[in-house]
């Protein structure tokens, strides 16, 4: 660019004005009867966020030292005002397998697309909701064992499950047994098989 430019002469400012120069005037302390600059400034209060006084040095130690942000809120308020300010005042919910979010969903496993839905009323008969002419999941190395130490075969239906644990639950116990304690072994492995296949969504 050149110097001598017209266009360079036309924006170059010209002078500087004493009012251009000048700072900005401060505002007057809010201190009642106060002249002083107010070039500090405090929190006006609680429900008045983002918004400030302005003082002087000396009234603004005054006013913070007597400043109180739960002026006016019981215990119980204050309490719970600091709980929430533990997580940013943002809602939350429990964590975990039976959780529940806002909303009423179940989070965790039992919201997983693996898990089957429940069918209290037996409307769709002992397939559950998988619906008829469907095959059932490939049944895997432990479910395969958890089927044999209940007696049944691989890919039984889940009512067939239920009946043949309370069966064996009932032989095996050593309250049916008159205290035999022998068959202790046998019946851990049937309450271990059970749960197992009920993890899985089996029964």
């Amino acid at each position: 660019m050149k110097l001598d430019s017209k266009y360079f002469d036309a924006i170059r400012v010209k002078g500087k004005s004493a009012a251009a120069g000048a700072k900005p005037k401060a505002p007057v302390c809010a201190w009642e009867g106060c002249d002083e600059p107010g070039v500090y400034k405090a929190p006006l209060g609680r429900d008045f966020e983002g918004q400030y006084l302005n003082f002087c040095v000396d009234h603004v130690r005054q006013y913070n030292k007597s400043y109180n942000y739960f002026s006016g809120l019981n215990d119980d308020a204050i309490q719970k005002y600091l709980k929430d300010a533990m997580t940013g005042h943002r809602p939350t919910w429990s964590m975990g397998r039976n959780g529940s979010m806002p909303n009423g969903t179940r989070s965790g496993r039992a919201a997983s697309a693996g898990a089957r839905p429940r069918d209290p009323f037996g409307l769709f008969g002992e397939e559950g909701a998988r619906g008829p002419g469907t095959r059932r999941p490939k049944v895997r190395p432990l479910e395969k064992k958890a089927f044999e130490n209940l007696g049944l075969e691989p890919g039984a239906a889940g009512e067939a499950i239920r009946r043949r644990y309370k069966d064996l639950v009932k032989q095996l116990h050593p309250d049916a047994n008159g205290g035999d304690r022998g068959q202790e072994d046998r019946l851990r492995e049937v309450i271990q098989a059970y749960k197992l296949l009920k993890q899985a969504g089996l029964c």
